[in-house]
């Protein structure tokens, strides 16, 4: 009897893996369900943003990279990991925070990481270092990277013009938009090159853990997979504007410029991965399907470890529910909230007082869906300075004030540029310590640049108080909604036209006397509840 104890039929004793991945499949599927804000979130941006496209393509590899190591897998017994529960509360403990303060990329990556995190929770830390890859590789759904932007759009007008003067044409610039003498161009986001970087990351990543067994070099292929795709959408700026050069704007002045970016992309790529195969490694050769010794033997170091699946996967499950739970529960509180009402007076302190004349500029930045839109000119001793409020509340997805949509000037304006933006120190109200500056100037202005140029400040308010940075607005808003004080917030836009210099101290000095009297206004508008 002894010797038959190794060649336990297959039906009399069922692997333990059956039941610990239907305990994984039913904590994957609570996931999903108590975290379907975030999900659904991603998922819209893959629909509609060509940028993310890519990513309804990383669960089905990942699905495939994990079967590929379904023979070294049947070698591991499922042990769960309980005790990850906690790093698990972790997350779902920082998701709250995240979707509190409206951080919807956070809340994105947390959700993955729970996604990720249970597989060791119930199947063990065995089966995950078997699945790190294909388990990592789920990190590539979140649509993550657009911050790059205006970085990149920078870097590839900074290499066009260089290298245009370097072959002898004469550019104008201003700003991202450029003059040569057979036209004008631009470079807006789809020149920005954040596509061919995303894209080149996630196949580098691929055919680096395809291809090559150490991490030395799987590390060099990535980091040759960084720097392709910028340096390749910098030359691919370049040859765009030649073409349309030589041409006489009769070629790559369309969507057929879009076509031979892509194509000259494809053509790089595709050098760049037959140069990476060549130092290919072989792969290392499959364990044995095992034997009836070896199943046997999985099976019998599993079969009291079903429940113990189960267990961990029902433990965990509760354990997530609760960050949902009391997150309900704060938008409950929340959802009584009504529109907020706001009306710039017509007089500020004593020497600002509400101009009838026109406005010095047809200008307005760009803030999509605020609560409350509100703008007005004032006169005071120094001359005119035109205000803007965007106010928000009860701020989602499609409607917050931290977003990369919001800006003074989109890049496809034909009619303005910003040409200069940075923080400069500046203590004149409590709580500020810096403001964000820009120059904004009427769109290639030839001739007469300073009748069509503005000086403007970036204020924002939040929770009660002027916030120097995006980041103090993001904690701001968590911190008023975990209070019960909502999340209502602001951006107080100063304007003024003229030469840099004396249009800029105007600003400075309308916010110096006025910033407390507008603090008040959001404040009581703050109340209206």
């Amino acid at each position: 009897m002894k010797s038959m104890s190794a060649v336990v039929p297959r039906s009399r004793a069922a692997s333990p893996w059956r039941s610990a991945l239907a305990a994984l499949v039913a904590l994957e599927a609570a996931i999903l369900l108590l975290y379907g804000r975030s999900l659904a979130g991603m998922v819209e941006i893959w629909w509609r943003s060509e940028t993310f496209a890519h990513a309804f393509l990383v669960l089905p590899i990942s699905l495939w990279l994990a079967w590929r190591q379904r023979a070294r897998l049947r070698e591991i017994a499922p042990r769960p990991s309980p005790w990850l529960i906690l790093a698990l509360a972790a997350l779902a403990a920082f998701w709250l925070l995240s979707d509190l303060a409206t951080v919807n990329v956070a809340s994105q990556f947390a959700l993955v990481a729970m996604l990720v995190l249970a597989v060791p929770c119930v199947l063990g830390l065995e089966v995950a270092w078997a699945l790190l890859f294909p388990l990592l590789f789920l990190f590539f759904m979140v649509p993550f990277g657009e911050f790059l932007l205006p970085t990149l759009m920078q870097h590839t007008a900074d290499f066009t013009v260089w290298a245009l003067r370097a072959t002898g044409i004469p550019v104008y610039r201003e700003g991202q938009t450029f003059v040569i003498p057979s036209g004008t161009w631009s470079v807006v986001e789809a020149c920005s090159g954040i596509r061919y970087l995303i894209a080149s990351l996630m196949v580098g990543a691929l055919f680096a853990y395809l291809n090559y067994r150490s991490w030395q070099r799987r590390a060099a292929f990535m980091a040759v997979a960084t720097v392709v795709p910028i340096v390749a959408n910098w030359l691919r700026a370049y040859m765009i504007v030649m073409l349309g050069d030589l041409s006489g704007n009769r070629i790559a002045v369309g969507v057929d410029h879009l076509i031979y970016g892509w194509l000259f992309f494809g053509i790089v790529i595709t050098i760049m991965f037959l140069i990476g195969s060549r130092w290919s490694e072989p792969e290392a050769p499959a364990p044995e399907a095992g034997g009836a010794a070896t199943a046997a033997t999985v099976r019998a170091a599993g079969a009291t470890r079903s429940w113990p699946a189960l267990g961990a996967a029902l433990a965990a499950a509760a354990v997530l529910a609760a960050a949902p739970a009391l997150e309900h529960r704060i938008e409950q509180g929340e959802s009584a909230a009504g529109e907020p009402r706001l009306a710039l007076p017509d007089h500020l302190g004593s020497q600002w007082s509400a101009s009838a004349g026109a406005a010095p500029a047809d200008w307005k930045p760009r803030y999509l869906n605020p609560n409350l839109l509100a703008s007005r000119l004032y006169d005071g001793p120094e001359g005119r300075v035109g205000v803007y409020v965007a106010y928000y509340r009860n701020q989602g997805p499609e409607s917050k004030l931290i977003s990369s949509e919001n800006m003074l000037v989109v890049s496809t304006d034909h009619h303005w540029n910003e040409i200069e933006s940075r923080r400069i120190a500046w203590q004149g109200a409590p709580g500020v310590a810096s403001v964000q500056s820009a120059r904004i100037v009427g769109a290639l202005q030839l001739t007469a640049v300073q009748d069509k140029s503005l000086s403007v400040w970036v204020l924002n308010w939040a929770d009660g108080r002027w916030v120097d940075s995006d980041l103090g607005v993001t904690i701001a808003n968590g911190r008023g909604r975990l209070r019960g004080r909502g999340d209502d917030c602001a951006a107080v836009i100063l304007y003024a036209a003229g030469p840099p210099a004396a249009a800029s101290a105007r600003v400075e000095a309308f916010a110096r006397a006025n910033l407390g009297k507008i603090s008040e206004l959001l404040e009581h508008t703050r109340e209206q509840r």
